[in-house]
C-alpha cells in the first residue's frame, strides 16, 4: 500500500511539473542587432547569446543579454563600446521584463504569423524605461519565433558620447530582435 501511495505522489509531482512547463518557450541563442546610421559612419553590432523566455498562456516575456557579447566588425569599435559608452564592467547586462499584451491573438497550435504588441521595462546602462513596440510571433510546426524592431535614444539611458566622435554615432539607435524559441522542457 505504501508503495502505491509513493508511486501516486511521484506521478502527481511529474504531472504537475509537466503542466507547469507547458506553454513556455525559451532560447539561449537569440539574436539582437543594433545599428547606428550617420553621414560619417554606420555602426552595427550583433549579439547571438540572448536568453529569452516566452509564456504563451500569460504573454510574459523576459530577455537577458551580456553587453560584452556584442560583436563589431572592428575590434576598436567593440573596445570603445564596452569601455567608454556602455561601461560594460559597471553595467554588464541588459534586460527586458514585460509581456505580449495581446497574447490571446496568437494561436500557438496553428501555423501562422501574428501581429503583437510588446510592452515592458527595458534596462540598459543601469537605467530602466518602459517601452512598447509592435512585433510578430510566427508559429511553424511547433516552433515559435518572435521579431521586433524599435529605436532607443542614447540620452534616455544616460549613455554619453564624447564630443570628438558625436557626429559618428546616431543619437537614436535602431534595435532588431530575432528569437527562435523551442518548447521549454524541465
Amino acid at each position: 500500500m505504501k508503495k502505491q501511495i509513493v508511486v501516486l505522489v511521484l506521478l502527481a509531482v511529474v504531472s504537475a511539473s509537466t503542466v507547469f512547463a507547458q506553454g513556455k518557450y525559451m532560447t539561449k541563442n537569440g539574436h539582437i542587432e543594433f545599428f547606428s546610421a550617420t553621414p560619417m559612419e554606420n555602426i552595427a553590432a550583433n549579439n547571438d547569446k540572448v536568453s529569452s523566455v516566452l509564456d504563451s498562456q500569460t504573454g510574459k516575456l523576459d530577455f537577458a543579454l551580456l553587453i560584452k557579447a556584442f560583436e563589431f566588425e572592428k575590434a576598436l569599435m567593440q573596445e570603445h563600446f564596452n569601455e567608454n559608452y556602455m561601461e560594460s564592467d559597471k553595467f554588464p547586462k541588459s534586460t527586458f521584463k514585460g509581456q505580449v499584451v495581446n497574447i490571446s491573438d496568437v494561436n500557438f497550435s496553428k501555423n501562422g504569423t501574428y501581429n503583437v504588441t510588446v510592452k515592458g521595462d527595458l534596462t540598459i546602462h543601469g537605467v530602466t524605461k518602459t517601452v512598447e513596440t509592435p512585433g510578430t510571433i510566427t508559429v511553424k510546426d511547433g516552433t515559435v519565433s518572435a521579431n521586433a524592431k524599435f529605436s532607443v535614444a542614447l540620452a534616455d539611458y544616460n549613455i554619453e558620447i564624447p564630443k570628438l566622435v558625436r557626429d559618428n554615432i546616431a543619437k537614436t539607435i535602431a534595435i532588431t530582435v530575432a528569437m527562435n524559441y523551442q518548447p521549454y522542457e524541465k
